[in-house]
């Protein structure tokens, strides 16, 4: 060590005590150049904020000085026991780590005291966070740590409870990773949180110094930004005076860290990943896209296996997931386990402890192990495509080699071509260590009115005190007065009570005494909804133990758990998981080791490329593009970490770009790309490298454009790289200039659209939760997703009218501004404009290169071949016409479908006359009023909940108590005199007024006093603030409204003697309200008379409630019950005659794919007695019915479905053309000559006609042609007149003199579907085809819909169906047990379901199906039984048989007729009696000609069955080969 660096480095140990000097001198070399720089300011008392690289001592730097003070300069005063030193982390985990590295210090200098003699204080340690149980959290507040490691939310909390008291005595606040709070909310509520600090300390000591505050990082940038949020600002009460900012002293000890980055593309050649590949096989298959995945693992598998320690980044727990399973897989042992935030607390510590002691070779990661965790000696890190930014991925890389000094190690691997680029450019930012601006969010509302809650809970305050306080966090500080006042009459319950019903107030404002208070229940709410991360509908999943509960697993996104049911297996973290149950809020799992399961998934948006990081990566293609191909290599092999493969690969990318459009996207060039896709519509692709938050806002404007200057609807999706648009129907791409609005005009344009977007109701659905105006409604308990989204949006249809609603003003800001980078756009326009950006407008044949990568990030979102079809399935439920759903389904008999005690139960709910919610308190009692309106003395007390009380007012009518007018006396009633004085109270606060309305004293909320006045003339009292006797839109609409939804359904009259009115005004202000949707006029109430009026939310809680009532009442059967219910509903049990039950047959059948063979051998016979094809071919023949063709089975046999002709168009599809030639030449001449025989249709094609015949089944199978009659299906069956069996009564058999008959030609062919015609609606398609559903089989259940493989799936009809149920078209409950909660039966199925079989019905009688008949639930709706003592497995194949006993499968005969397999009972005598109905009902089957003949029962030889005795006494006979009955009469033993 030199001289010069020995001086440094006493220098700055100088600040400490000798001791820790010298421990610290032999604990390490020398001071980093970070703590060198750092201490003098630190032990200073200043406020610093500290850059350094990852790994060079930042938060021992921090920590250090702190310990010095505690241990040997502690506090005089020992009485006031507090925390000292505060270090909020971002990441629970952080703190945990932090806090195990802190031993070492405090151990070392203790033990050097000790040995040098010298006094010392030895620091206490806390750590809380939300994984802190509640025991040690009582414990902190006991007994305070002098350091304290938490959270920001855990902050929050301690301050928000009586345990803020231990922060009193805080000197130091150390905020570590300060980077990933700056541009967030998150950040704006800690330090919000950290003003509040301030101003508990001066409470105590009004003249004692500011907090010290420290800020790590080594990711920030500007560095005068964060320093601005780290220090807040001295502030007061006067918005005329500006907040003072506080001194932080800035300290940059080196921007980046040494890193070694290699990109690597595992590929020759990544072009061809954006080309189809057709592979061999069925047609039906299509081209698939290759994918860069089975090239990466093996390599992924080499490099861990190279390393001791690896870690891997991913962009999504998804992926993590997946990746980890994949490396596993293919490495045959387990090498990787994913890690991320939705993997269980204890379960993710013991991967991490797993890889830092070396028994775990890799772990595949999200964001949750990027901030400054320890993770030991990890050698490398794999970033898996561009890091989401570069302050992200120089996180993630310094992960390798995170101690002093050390380089880190990293390969990125792109996943496609566009990616490339972006890592390119990404790889040289982080060599350079040059990461993103990042600006904290302005006066985000949503976070103040939180804060405002938790500060008002401490207590009364001044109204300026509270303004002053929070002007002192940056965010804040050029807060308008107006706007704060604004978020109080929010609080404060003051907007429209009519409109914001469900919005309880927090807080009081006097607003003439400038003093506010805290509401009861104030504290226990802002406690409850702390933070600010959004409730993404994560639902719990949990061991089951035999108790129902058990240690936590982790945690499902709720649509995830929408697709799953009990019995699925799915893989979480390091195992995978069968589902036991769903219940509300959780799910509940049981190990499933070694079994296959599918990848759950979780939504969840991206925030998107910076625009500076967007030029960037212009910058590098156009300088690429433009130098000589050598240079170009060179420069990215030398400067950006490309490997050769690499290199070769991007530039190959950019020059064929340059070729297809004349250049490439740069920070200096946009192209405007246009072509026809493969359908014939215009796409048309803006190629930008300025990152979705550009983008985004841009699209939506453009958008707004197109739809008001072209025809037709204008699909767009955005990403990173550009913005796709595709105009179904426009006959040429629109001018240029409608993409490039104005730079004056464009916010304007996103403005007026943002409000209608989906990412507008989302966002308001987050902040009205922050701002606690959907508050959960119990503690440790989730909300569910729907439920959060349809209070949302009910608030938010009313708060947009209102333009000065601060969430909704809340959620334009943080569109605008945080998700969109409006301003980004806007100096991209005016470059544009200026001509400093050129637009190029290209129309080119296919994409190009970038536009296919444009086009690849929306395909490329469905990473795996499994996540398409619930894409899809979505994409289904979203097509609904939910009006014309309605229209179809037709209004519901309400007198019919409502439920008396639903009814009763609401009404006592409504008026809060349950006992559910007392009044307990005066602010209970101002709610109370808030809610209901207007109210006696007497029905006060009747809701304070004195005895007897609501018995007696439900005995009153509404007008007003029978004898005295001011209610029953209440002397000797001791618990009334609670109630007098809160009344008082409130009379004297001029919260509530007195008045007489109708002969009648009433109270009622001084916010309601305008109301009353207009309304009713009454004269409000003396004192009340201006802004309770504004006047209103339309006061008696408002008290009628609320009149409305506080009660059931009412007549005119009720309402009008409650306010001593007439019934004419009553009847004007109801149809008012009517025409908005609020109220609506019917018969409602079980056997009342006359029209009455409802609020339409309480009626569909009445609707909502009944229905639940009518599903409570159905206890679940078995599943063989189903069975036995399943014959008698589709008729086999009493088969009719004649062409009428033939016809009722098919309409029930009508759409199932039906194998031919089965159908008419088995499936019509079992329901028409005396059945002949001849019969079938009539009803052909006469146009009552049609056939179409679903799928081939092999040259003599396939799966076709019935339909009645006018039934067809609404439960079919349209086909999937076949686009061979030939096909295409038949279907043209069908469509212009209509039906044709085969003769007439060969000669007119040509060619060979086997070639035209079999392009003709082509067709069939397709779906697109049919036949007038079933005889080609049968000519085609080999053999079918020796296998039918029909009774022989059909037409009579001629000898055909035809010579050119070729089998499967016979009848007149026609196209399915005439050209031209109309299509139904998919809302109408989808509500035939569940109509349809459940005709057939009375009770559907998802495992009926799923093996009907019904387009979109049980996903898809399930709106349908729920809107059935509301319509009284099916019921809904848990009818078979075991097959999932969402059943529909129809009306009377039910209780037909639980009847026993009748002789009638044949019950004691076994039963013959084919396997593929609707009417056997096994294999389908119900799993096969299970059989251990064969590896046979029983499966729905045409030709296949079951045979049922009283619903349960006894007996399974294969395709071939000779192997049996049984499902005998256990237990005697029901097994003797099922075997002898077995041996009964196979003897049955045989028949002169069609014997049957066993050559093996349950996998083994005949002669080894315990049924042979059976089936000999039944009159089979042994042979050589098994057991063989001919038919004919039995002989009885």
């Amino acid at each position: 060590m030199s001289a010069s660096s020995t001086t440094v480095s006493e220098s700055a140990l100088g600040h400490f005590h000798p001791t820790l000097r010298r421990w610290f001198q032999e604990a390490f070399p020398t001071p980093t150049a970070a703590q060198q720089l750092a201490w003098p300011a630190i032990a200073g008392g200043a406020s610093t904020l500290l850059l350094a690289p990852t790994g060079s001592g930042k938060t021992l730097a921090a920590f250090l000085v702190a310990i010095d003070r505690i241990m040997f300069t502690p506090s005089g005063d020992m009485k006031n026991k507090g925390v000292r030193v505060l270090y909020v982390s971002p990441l629970k985990a952080l703190g945990v780590d932090v806090e195990r590295n802190l031993r070492s210090p405090i151990a070392g200098v203790r033990a050097a005291a000790e040995r040098d003699g010298i006094a010392y204080h030895l620091p206490t340690v806390g750590v809380r966070s939300g994984d802190t149980p509640s025991s040690e959290r009582h414990r902190l507040t006991r007994e305070p740590p002098e350091i304290l490691i938490t959270t920001p939310e855990s902050l929050y909390l301690i301050l928000t409870s009586r345990a803020r008291d231990t922060l009193r005595t805080i000197e130091t606040v150390i905020v570590d990773e300060i980077h990933s709070l700056v541009g967030t909310k998150r950040g704006s509520h800690l330090f919000l949180s950290l003003e509040r600090l301030e101003a508990l300390r001066r409470a105590e000591k009004p003249d004692g110094q500011p907090l010290q505050r420290i800020g790590l990082s080594a990711t920030q940038r500007p560095l005068e930004e964060v320093a601005r949020l780290l220090g807040g600002a001295e502030a007061t009460g006067d918005p005329n005076q500006p907040s003072q900012p506080r001194a932080v002293q800035i300290i940059e000890a080196g921007r980046g860290k040494q890193l070694d980055l290699t990109v690597e593309v595992p590929v020759e050649d990544m072009a061809r990943l954006a080309e189809p590949q057709f592979q061999s096989g069925s047609a039906a298959a299509g081209p698939t896209l290759p994918s860069i995945w089975p090239a990466i693992h093996p390599r992924l598998v080499d490099l861990i296996r190279q390393h001791r320690s690896t870690m891997v980044f991913v962009n999504s727990r998804r992926l993590a997931e997946r990746l980890a399973a994949s490396i596993n897989e293919l490495a045959g042992e387990e090498l990787a386990l994913a890690h991320h935030g939705s993997i269980a607390k204890d379960t993710r510590l013991q991967i991490e402890d797993r890889l830092k002691r070396g028994q775990l070779p890799a772990i595949v990661a999200t964001s949750s192990l990027e901030l400054g965790i320890d993770m030991g000696a990890v050698d490398l890190v794999i970033q898996i495509e561009s890091p989401p930014s570069i302050a992200s991925g120089i996180q993630r890389i310094g992960r390798a080699g995170h101690h002093v000094g050390a380089r880190s190690t990293g390969i990125v691997f792109p996943k496609y071509r566009g990616d490339l680029l972006a890592c390119s450019a990404a790889t040289e930012r982080m060599m350079n260590g040059e990461v993103e601006e990042t600006f904290y969010p302005r006066n985000p509302l949503d976070v103040l009115a939180q804060q405002m809650v938790a500060m008002i809970a401490s207590g009364r305050m001044s109204v300026d005190d509270l303004y002053a306080t929070v002007r002192g966090a940056a965010p804040f500080a050029e807060l308008p007065r107006s706007t704060f006042e604004n978020i109080l009459d929010l609080l404060a319950g003051r907007y429209p009570s009519d409109d914001f019903s469900e919005l309880r107030p927090r807080i009081n404002w006097d607003r003439i005494a400038g003093v506010v208070s805290p509401r009861q229940g104030a504290q226990r709410v802002a406690i409850l909804n702390a933070g600010t991360i959004p409730d993404r509908g994560l639902y719990g999943v949990y061991l089951a133990d035999a108790e129902g509960k058990g240690s936590r697993v982790g945690e499902l996104d709720e649509e995830m758990v929408f697709e799953t049911h009990a019995g699925d297996v799915f893989l979480l973290g390091a195992s995978s998981w069968r589902v036991v149950d769903i219940t509300h809020d959780r799910v509940l799992v049981a190990p499933a080791p070694g079994e296959p399961g599918k990848m759950p998934f979780w939504k969840g948006d991206g925030p998107g490329r910076p625009a500076e990081f967007g030029r960037a990566i212009g910058r590098l293609a156009r300088r690429l593009v433009r130098q000589p191909r050598e240079q170009a290599e060179s420069s990215l092999i030398e400067g950006h970490g490309l490997e050769r493969r690499a290199a070769r690969n991007l530039l190959d990318y950019l020059h064929l770009q340059a070729a297809a459009t004349g250049d490439v996207p740069s920070d200096t060039t946009i192209i405007l790309e246009c072509f026809l896709d493969e359908v014939g519509d215009w796409r048309i692709v803006i190629l930008s490298p300025f990152g979705a938050r550009v983008h985004a806002p841009w699209a939506t404007a453009v958008a707004a454009r197109l739809r008001e200057e072209t025809p037709g609807e204008v699909d767009l999706l955005w990403c990173d790289d550009g913005i796709v648009f595709r105009l179904p129907e426009s006959d040429a791409p629109p001018p240029a200039e409608l993409f490039f609005p104005a730079s004056d005009e464009v916010e304007d344009l996103v403005v007026r659209e943002l409000g209608t977007t989906a990412l507008f109701a989302a966002r308001f659905r987050e902040n009205a939760a922050r701002a606690l105006l959907l508050p959960k409604r119990r503690a440790g308990q989730r909300t569910p997703l729907w439920l959060q989204r349809r209070r949302s949006a009910d608030l938010l249809a009313v708060a947009t009218r209102y333009p000065d609603f601060p969430i909704v003003l809340e959620t334009y800001r943080e569109c605008l501004r945080d998700v969109f980078d409006l301003q980004g756009l806007k100096g991209l326009l005016r470059d544009i404009q200026s001509r400093a950006v050129q637009v190029q407008m290209v129309q080119t044949k296919t994409a190009s290169p970038f536009a296919s990568s444009v086009l690849f990030n929306y395909v490329g979102n469905f990473i795996y071949d499994g996540d398409a079809p619930l894409a899809e399935r979505r994409a289904q439920t979203l097509a609904l016409d939910h009006a014309q759903l309605r229209e179809l389904l037709g209004d519901a008999e309400l007198r019919e479908l409502l439920d008396a005690a639903a009814v009763d139960e609401l009404a006592l709910e409504l008026q809060r006359l349950d006992g559910r919610h007392p009044v307990r308190h005066a602010d209970g009692l101002h709610d109370l009023l808030l809610k209901l309106g207007d109210l006696r003395r007497d029905e006060l007390a009747a809701r304070y909940g004195t005895p007897g009380g609501t018995d007696y007012l439900l005995s009153v009518p509404a007008a007003g108590p029978p004898d005295d007018t001011e209610g029953p006396s209440h002397e000797g009633d001791s618990s009334t005199s609670d109630l007098d004085r809160w009344l008082a109270e409130l009379l004297a606060a001029r919260r509530a007024i007195e008045f007489r309305v109708a002969g009648e004293t009433r109270y009622a909320a001084a916010e309601d006093a305008s109301r009353f006045r207009d309304a009713l003339g009454v004269v409000p009292p003396p004192g009340l603030p201006d802004a309770f006797l504004s006047s209103v839109e339309d006061p008696l609409g408002d008290l009628v409204s609320r009149y409305a939804r506080t009660h059931v359904p009412f007549h005119v009259e009720d309402i009008a003697a409650r306010f001593g009115l007439g019934t004419a005004p009553i009847r004007t202000a109801l149809l008012r309200l009517a025409a908005r949707g609020r109220v609506l006029e019917g018969e409602f109430l079980p056997g009342g008379r006359g029209r009455e009026w409802c609020d339409a939310e309480v009626l569909r809680m009445l609707k909502r409630r009944s229905l639940a009532r009518l599903r409570k009442q159905v206890e679940p059967v078995a599943p063989e019950a189903l069975a036995r219910f399943l014959v008698r509903w589709q008729g086999i049990a009493q088969p009719r005659r004649g062409l009428d039950a033939l016809l009722d047959a098919i309409e029930q059948l009508q759409g199932a794919a039906l194998p031919a063979s089965a159908l008419e051998q088995d499936i019509l016979p079992r329901r028409v007695e005396g059945y002949r094809p001849s019969d079938l071919d009539e009803l052909c023949a006469a146009g009552e019915i049609i056939w179409r063709g679903c799928e081939s089975l092999g040259p003599d046999d396939g799966r076709i479905a019935l339909y009645l002709t006018d039934h067809y168009p609404k439960l079919t599809g349209p086909a999937e053309p076949v686009s061979e030639e030939l096909p295409g030449r038949i279907r043209q001449l069908l469509a212009e000559r209509g039906a044709l025989f085969f003769d007439d249709l060969a000669a007119a094609i040509g060619g060979f006609r086997n070639d035209v015949l079999a392009a003709l089944w082509q067709l069939v199978w397709a779906g697109e042609v049919t036949n007038d009659t079933l005889a080609p299906l049968r000519s085609l069956r080999r053999g079918a007149r020796h296998k039918g069996r029909s009774s022989g009564h059909g037409r009579r058999a001629f000898r055909s003199r035809r010579l050119t008959k070729m089998p499967g030609s016979e009848g007149r062919w026609t196209l399915l579907t005439k050209p031209g015609g109309v299509s139904p609606s998919a809302t109408e398609r989808q509500t035939a085809l569940a109509s349809q559903l459940i005709r057939r089989y009375g009770v559907l259940t998802r495992e009926m819909v799923t093996g009907e493989n019904v387009a979109g799936g049980f996903a898809g009809l399930y709106p349908v169906l729920k809107a059935m149920e509301e319509s009284g078209r099916v019921r809904r409950g848990y009818f078979v047990a075991g097959l999932g909660a969402a059943q529909f039966a129809a009306p009377g199925a039910s209780e037909r379901l639980r009847e026993p079989d009748s002789e009638d019905d044949g019950g004691e009688q076994a039963i013959v199906l084919a396997v593929t008949d609707p009417a056997n639930p096994y294999g389908a709706a119900l799993p096969w039984p299970a059989k251990e003592d064969t590896q046979a497995r029983p499966q729905r194949a045409a030709g296949a048989r079951v045979i049922l006993h009283q619903g349960s499968l006894i007996g399974y005969l294969g395709r071939t007729g000779q192997q049996l397999l049984t499902f005998l009972p256990d237990a005697e005598p029901q097994r003797s009696e099922v075997r002898e109905a077995l041996a009964r009902v196979l003897a049955d089957l045989a028949a002169p000609g069609s014997p049957v003949f066993l050559t093996k029962i349950d996998g083994n030889r005949p002669s080894d069955s315990e049924l042979t005795s059976n089936l000999v006494g039944a009159g089979f006979v042994s042979t050589s080969r098994g057991l063989l009955h001919r038919g004919g009469p039995r002989t009885e033993p």
